[in-house]
C-alpha cells in the first residue's frame, strides 16, 4: 500500500475527482467536499456542470444550499484527472435491450481516466454492473496507461446504495460495502469512505462487492414480482390482497411486507438484476427467478389496464370512450424522478386503446417523454368531475385524497389509499 496516498487520505489532503454528477455522483462529491477534501466534479453534460458552478442543484437529495456550502467545484475539462489522487466513477449503467447490459458509459469514463492516470492513484467504480467488470474490463483498460494495477495504482468497487428522496438515509448514513482488487486497495477505499460514512464493510474482492449490489436489488425485484403475482391470483380468488399483507406482517419474524403495483421504476430495480441475469448466462446458468420477476413486473401495467377496462364496463362505459385522470407519474412517491416509471407505460397502454388520459402530479408540472406530451392538470372538484374515472398510480403526500373521493365519479386505487373505504365508487388493485 502506498504510504503517501494513505497519509493523504488520512489527512483529507487527497484530491478527489467524481466522474458523473448524477443522483449518485453529486451527493458523494458534496459529502467529501463538506468533509474537507478538495473535490472536483466532472461531467460531459454542460448543463449539469454549469448548474453546479452556479451552486444550483439538479437533484432532490442535494439542496442548492448544501451544494453552495460544500464549495464543490465542477468542470467539463477531464485533463484535471492527471492531478487527482482518488477518482470515483459514477456513470449510468442502463440496459441496451431487454436482458442485455450497456456498459458503454463505464468504458468511456475508464478510457478517459486511463488517458490521465498517474502513479499512486486510487480508482473506485460506483456504477452498478455485473460481477467481474472491475477486474476483467476496467483493469485492462487502465493498464493501457502503462501503469500496473496494485503496483502503480489501486482499483476497487463500491456499489452505490442511494435511495432518492430518503431523508433518513442520505449517502453518509447508509453503510458502505467496498471490495478492492487487492487487500491494499480495499483498505485504502475503506479508509477513504470512513471519512464521510460511519460504517464501512470490506469484502474480499471486487467481485463480491459487485455481487452484493445485485443480490440486494434482485431480492427486491423478485419479492415485488411475487407479490404482484399474488395480487393477480388473489383477485381471481376474490380475496383482498391488501388485507392479507396486513395480516401477514403481524408476524414478528420470517415475513417482510412488499406491496403490489404497476411494476418497478427507477434505475436500480428494473435494470440491475438483469446485469446478473446476463452474466450468469455467460456461464451457462439461467436465473429463472430474475427473468420471471422482471417479466411479471413488466406485465403489471397491462394487467391494470384490463382491470380499469372491467371497472369502467361495470359502469356502462367503454375504455375507448372514457376520459381518465391519472394521479402521479413518478416512479416513487414524493420524488421528482421519472426514470423507468411504470406509470408512463400505463399511460401509453391506455392511449393505445384510444382512452383519453390526463394526469396530475404535484412534483411533475409537465411531461415530454416519447409520445407523451402533457401538462399536469389542477386538482379541483370541478376538474375531477370532468373525468369518467381517476387512477391513483402514485401515493404522493401532497394530494387531497378526500377531495378525490368526494368529487370523482369513480376511482381505481392502485396504491390502497382508501384501505377498504370509499364504497362502490372505489376499486382496488
Amino acid at each position: 500500500m502506498s504510504k503517501r496516498l494513505k497519509n493523504k487520505i488520512s489527512r483529507k489532503k487527497a484530491k478527489l475527482a467524481v466522474v458523473g454528477l448524477g443522483y449518485v455522483g453529486l451527493p458523494l462529491a458534496v459529502g467529501f467536499a463538506r468533509a474537507g477534501f478538495p473535490v472536483i466534479g466532472l461531467d460531459k453534460d454542460a448543463d449539469r456542470v454549469h448548474g453546479v458552478q452556479k451552486k444550483k442543484s439538479h437533484i432532490l437529495d442535494v439542496s442548492s444550499r448544501q451544494l453552495a456550502a460544500s464549495g464543490l467545484k465542477a468542470s467539463l475539462d477531464f485533463s484535471c484527472l492527471r492531478q487527482m489522487d482518488v477518482i470515483l466513477i459514477c456513470v449510468p449503467t442502463p440496459i441496451k435491450r431487454r436482458y442485455t447490459p450497456d456498459i458503454s458509459y463505464i468504458l468511456s469514463a475508464v478510457k478517459t481516466v486511463s488517458r490521465y492516470l498517474k502513479k499512486d492513484t486510487l480508482v473506485i467504480l460506483e456504477s452498478t454492473t455485473y460481477p467481474g467488470t472491475t477486474n476483467e474490463l476496467i483493469r485492462p483498460v487502465l493498464e493501457k496507461s502503462g501503469l500496473k494495477a496494485e503496483k502503480d495504482f489501486y482499483l476497487a468497487f463500491s456499489p452505490e446504495r442511494i435511495d432518492p428522496g430518503n431523508k433518513k438515509y442520505d449517502v453518509t448514513r447508509i453503510p458502505k460495502v467496498v471490495g478492492g482488487l487487492s487487500a491494499a486497495s480495499g483498505r485504502l477505499t475503506k479508509l477513504l469512505y470512513e471519512k464521510i460514512i460511519k460504517h464501512v464493510h470490506m469484502v474480499s474482492c471486487t467481485e463480491a462487492a459487485e455481487m452484493t449490489k445485485l443480490l440486494e436489488n434482485s431480492f427486491r425485484i423478485i419479492n415485488i414480482g411475487w407479490i404482484n403475482e399474488v395480487a393477480v391470483m388473489s383477485h381471481k380468488l376474490g380475496i383482498n390482497i391488501w388485507e392479507v399483507i396486513e395480516a401477514a406482517q403481524t408476524k414478528p419474524f420470517g415475513f417482510m411486507p412488499f406491496y403490489p403495483g404497476l411494476g418497478v421504476g427507477g434505475h436500480c430495480i428494473p435494470e440491475d438484476p438483469l446485469y446478473l441475469y446476463w452474466k450468469a448466462r455467460q456461464y451457462g446458468f439461467s436465473s429463472k427467478y430474475i427473468r420471471l420477476s422482471a417479466d411479471t413486473n413488466h406485465q403489471m401495467a397491462g394487467y391494470v389496464v384490463d382491470r380499469i377496462k372491467a371497472f369502467l364496463q361495470r359502469r356502462k362505459k367503454s375504455l375507448a370512450s372514457a376520459r381518465l385522470l391519472v394521479l402521479g407519474v413518478t416512479y416513487k412517491k414524493d420524488v421528482k424522478d421519472l426514470r423507468k416509471s411504470p406509470v408512463l407505460r400505463l399511460i401509453d397502454l391506455l392511449e393505445g386503446r384510444k382512452c383519453r388520459v390526463d394526469y396530475h402530479d404535484p412534483v411533475i408540472p409537465f411531461l415530454e417523454i416519447g409520445k407523451i406530451h402533457k401538462r399536469s392538470v389542477p386538482l379541483t372538484a370541478k376538474t375531477l368531475k370532468r373525468y369518467d374515472g381517476v387512477v391513483i398510480a402514485v401515493d404522493h403526500t401532497k394530494v387531497d385524497y378526500g377531495l378525490v373521493l368526494r368529487s370523482a365519479r369513480s376511482v381505481f386505487d392502485v396504491k390502497n389509499i382508501y384501505r377498504g373505504a370509499g364504497g362502490p365508487k372505489v376499486d382496488r388493485l
